[in-house]
């Protein structure tokens, strides 16, 4: 069931959602060679004791890491740790934060240093394609116009979309219903009304759409070991449009 959230509440999880977005950007910051995952998951540590508020992942269904971070083939799910980062990789950084009783969720895929071409391309459509399905996000358009949206901007450029993993429904629990895939024919899907709060996390792989798990049961990987990005924001759906929630404040 879709829970429709009212205007308060829509406030109270734009808070969680800005610290959410700041914790992002303090760790996207320290990415470079050298610098391992797990030394990302202390700064994240570090700026959510500063904000004053908990991981909203660590525990979650046993999942062991306060953040993921998932590195070249990696999708999601990435469990922080030793490995340390070297040029030309890519890392994509997902930070879910509890302020309040409520949820702030994000992602955001970046480069190590200098990436190849191909990196920079996945990149750029990987960000084009929540653009363009945040532009889906008004009343009276369907779940699924958001969700071809995604997938007609990475299919587009040669590149395929994850069908395992999907975007979700946020509020006082990190997944509500409903879910949001990035893949649909337009005009079908739940009607998008006020009050609906949602995760949109296009998942972009450089080759096929396949995926599999490691053995450690949470890490996802691309079937063809070819790299990945993940781009998220949570959105709200108001009177007249839409207000992004993970909105980085302009002062940090």
């Amino acid at each position: 069931m879709i829970i429709y959230k009212s205007d308060r509440e829509i406030a109270k999880l734009a808070e969680a959602g800005r610290i959410a977005a700041r914790v992002l950007e303090g760790i996207c910051a320290q990415v470079a060679p050298g610098v391992t995952t797990g030394d990302l998951e202390r700064e994240a540590c570090r700026l959510m004791d500063e904000y004053g508020v908990v991981s909203a992942f660590k525990g979650y269904r046993g999942y062991p890491g306060f953040i993921c971070a998932s590195v070249n083939e990696e999708i999601v799910h990435g469990i922080p740790g030793p490995r340390k980062l070297v040029e030309g990789d890519v890392v994509s950084l997902d930070v879910g934060v509890r302020h309040g009783g409520f949820i702030g969720d994000n992602a955001r895929t970046v480069a190590v240093g200098e990436v190849d071409e191909l990196k920079r391309r996945l990149l750029e459509v990987g960000a084009r394609a929540l653009e363009a399905a945040l532009a889906q996000v008004v009343p009276g358009n369907r779940l699924h116009d958001v969700s071809h949206a995604v997938q007609a901007t990475a299919e587009a450029a040669g590149f395929s979309v994850v069908r395992d993993f999907v975007g979700h429904g946020v509020g006082r629990d990190l997944h509500e219903e409903p879910k949001v895939p990035n893949y649909g024919r337009p005009g079908t899907g739940p009607l998008l009304g006020r009050g609906m709060v949602i995760a949109i996390e296009p998942m972009v792989n450089a080759g096929t759409h396949e995926t599999r798990v490691l053995e450690n049961n949470w890490t996802a990987v691309t079937a063809d070991g070819l790299p990945s990005v993940h781009f998220e924001h949570t959105v709200a759906v108001t009177r007249d449009g839409r207000e992004v929630l993970t909105e980085c404040p302009k002062t940090m």
